[in-house]
């Protein structure tokens, strides 16, 4: 297992969510279906506009009959240091809102609202000792069809989850990635009053 120098921040950020990082390295552990469930929960808490909830997330847990199915959607890098992961949900929104009651309309926030969903499990999942590694790398048409996805929703990612493993079982050249990543300074991602005229120029 990776031991993770801790990250710091410029202003007092709570460990939990600067102790939460993607790792690649798994070992292949299976996971309770209420321990995984449980995670889940935690991003049916997140906020959402109108109280929609438009998240969805489609889970396959190791060892059962949908894991290879799961599995074999990812893109081959991926696959590689997935397959010793323990769990794997894909998460998708409804991209429309509406009730018995009106026509359905667009949903304008569906995917800022998973994404609020997907943080929260992560960081429960986190809390708990598990690990995950959110991906955008997989055949996404082969995906929706073998989820038997609604055309009214869009599919977003796969968050992997498992138990850290160490980084003997990645291939050489993903050893050195193997650490938490750093983060854009602030000051890039946060202005006041109005977005800059050159964002990316130097900042002091």
């Amino acid at each position: 297992m990776t031991e993770a120098p801790q990250r710091q921040s410029d202003t007092p950020v709570e460990r939990l969510i600067l102790d939460r990082w993607s790792p690649r390295a798994f070992m292949p552990a299976p996971i309770a279906r209420e321990e995984l469930l449980a995670f889940l929960d935690a991003g049916r808490w997140a906020p959402s506009a109108y109280n929609a909830q438009p998240w969805r997330f489609i889970h396959a847990r190791r060892g059962t009959a949908d894991w290879e199915r799961f599995l074999s959607w990812l893109i081959p890098f991926n696959h590689g240091w997935a397959q010793n992961a323990s769990a794997i949900v894909y998460v998708a929104s409804h991209t429309v809102t509406g009730s018995e009651k009106a026509e359905p309309v667009p949903a304008p926030t569906h995917a800022f609202d998973a994404g609020a969903a997907a943080v929260l499990v992560q960081l429960q999942l986190s809390k708990a000792g598990w690990a995950a590694h959110p991906v955008s790398g997989f055949d996404h048409d082969l995906a929706r069809a073998g989820l038997e996805l609604p055309e009214d929703y869009a599919l977003h990612a796969a968050i992997i989850i498992g138990r850290q493993g160490g980084v003997e079982s990645l291939p050489e050249y993903l050893r050195g990635r193997e650490v938490p990543s750093t983060r854009r300074p602030l000051a890039e991602v946060a202005f006041e009053g109005r977005f800059p005229a050159n964002p990316d120029a130097d900042v002091t």
